[in-house]
């Protein structure tokens, strides 16, 4: 196994993560979604110590990061963008509103702004479908979004 590089308080959090779930296997999805909450995201090293401390292969801890569309392995910037992809959604200009992110950021979807300020994604569906196009930063939700508006809602973060 590799050497994990984490800081002593990053590894003291998986490691009070993981007792606080009894070091359960099946609860597995709920140890990293604790972990991810409380350091932003799964590195390759996260991974490995939870690994560890539940007594599963990295292998199996990977094989859940990678499937489910909730974790990421890289970190987001102070205020992740995710643009819904869902076919309301799509069928009402999303790609355009993508596009248009994309141009102002100066990012692919997937990726972190340099400045950490803003990260992009696009998700499947928020189940808003009767405001599409929907975008979301954080925790708040756009409905209707065009890519005039684009510019507008950025503004509100900077």
């Amino acid at each position: 196994m590799a050497y994990i590089k984490l800081v002593e308080s990053s590894l003291k959090t998986i490691k009070d993560i993981c007792a606080s779930f009894g070091y359960r296997k099946g609860d597995l999805i709920n140890v990293l979604h604790k972990v991810q909450g409380a350091l932003g995201y799964l590195s390759a090293e996260t991974q490995e110590a939870v690994a560890k401390e539940l007594g599963i292969s990295a292998a199996t801890v990977y094989g859940v990061v990678s499937f489910y569309s909730f974790f990421t392995m890289k970190p987001k910037g102070n205020h992740p963008i995710s643009i819904c992809m869902g076919t309301a959604c799509y069928v009402r200009g999303a790609e355009k509103v993508v596009n248009e992110f994309k141009k102002q950021l100066g990012v692919e979807i997937g990726e972190t702004t340099e400045d950490g300020v803003f990260s992009l994604t696009c998700l499947r569906c928020v189940g808003a479908c009767g405001l599409a196009p929907v975008v979301t930063v954080g925790e708040k939700v756009y409905g209707h979004v065009v890519p005039d508006g684009v510019e507008g809602i950025l503004n509100e973060y900077k």
